[in-house]
């Protein structure tokens, strides 16, 4: 059985979706939260899958791109359309790029409002 760890995070940022027909295709913003899930094989030598504070920081440096910003106007969503699940695939692929050899994202949930949210889970088969 595997450790696992959750760190909620949260962004804000406008987007519009394209081919959409309704209110979502016109501007709007949200609020993002995260919930973000890192395993480990094994745990460090101080017990640990990663310092949640090393862990919080990988994240802060992906948002940061993203936080305040129209997000169709921002690689890679200015050609992919910016859906909840196109965001929560991008940004565990981009989170699990900036953490430490060894760490891995289990899986995302990027919630545009309190009832919905879209997850990603990049060993899911």
């Amino acid at each position: 059985m595997a450790h696992e760890l959750i760190i909620k995070a949260d962004f804000g940022a406008a987007h519009h979706l394209r081919q959409y027909k309704g209110k979502c295709e016109r501007l709007h913003g949200h609020n993002w939260k995260l919930d973000i899930y890192l395993t480990a094989d094994r745990l460090n030598e101080d017990g640990m899958v990663i310092d949640f504070v090393d862990a919080k920081r990988c994240i802060r440096e992906v948002l940061s791109r993203y936080d305040h910003y129209y997000l169709n106007d921002v690689p890679p969503f200015d050609r992919l359309n910016p859906t909840s699940e196109n965001i929560a695939r991008v940004l565990a692929e981009e989170v699990q790029g900036a953490l430490p050899s060894g760490i891995r994202v289990v899986r995302l949930t990027a919630w545009e409002s309190d009832g919905c949210g879209a997850t990603y889970a990049p060993d899911a088969r």
